[in-house]
């Protein structure tokens, strides 16, 4: 039986194809997870997303597992510090995107509610389902992942580009775009 073209973009590693079959495009409601994916996403800013996943323990122990108040509260000294730890991507702008975003959120979830009903209720609470046959045909970007842009960078988030909203949409399964013949579609 041929394995779908869909899991090739793990390229054999066995974090990433643990990502792919168990977490990429799965729906979460978890204020926590979609905070960690946003700011994943913000990091994977012209790296491949098997760089991420291979450095996610360390973000996560580095960003206290992505808890939202933890992060809003991260001083400079702190944040500064990460740039010598070799687990990181020790781009200063990057890691400060973290405790930057983290304090967006928290207006967000003032306002909202919480994280999950914002950004859901980009799609009105329901998954996108895409329905392509190959790797190439699944967008970058979309009208709906633009608007999420522009209103992440309203609120003063940053490494929320079009691109990575997608992605990050992917992530948290608002968006669900794999494959036909995927087995984890």
């Amino acid at each position: 039986m041929k394995e779908s073209e869909c899991r090739l973009w793990a390229m054999g590693d066995p974090l990433v194809i643990e990502y792919h079959d168990h977490e990429w495009c799965r729906i979460s409601h978890d204020d926590r997870y979609i905070f960690e994916m946003l700011c994943l996403e913000g990091q994977s800013v012209g790296l491949s997303w098997r760089t991420i996943i291979n450095k996610r323990q360390a973000y996560k122990d580095a960003f206290f597992n992505f808890e939202i108040d933890k992060c809003a509260a991260l001083t400079d000294e702190y944040l500064y510090r990460l740039l010598d730890n070799r687990g990181l991507i020790r781009n200063k702008n990057k890691l400060f995107s973290v405790h930057k975003n983290a304090v967006a959120v928290q207006k967000i979830i003032k306002e909202y509610g919480s994280l999950d009903k914002f950004v859901w209720g980009y799609t009105g609470g329901v998954q996108i389902k895409g329905c392509w046959e190959r790797a190439t045909d699944i967008p970058t970007e979309t009208e709906l992942s633009r608007k999420m842009s522009r209103d992440f960078k309203r609120l003063g988030m940053s490494f929320v580009g079009p691109i990575i909203t997608y992605s990050f949409m992917q992530a948290i399964g608002m968006v669900n775009d794999h494959l036909l013949d995927c087995d984890y579609k």
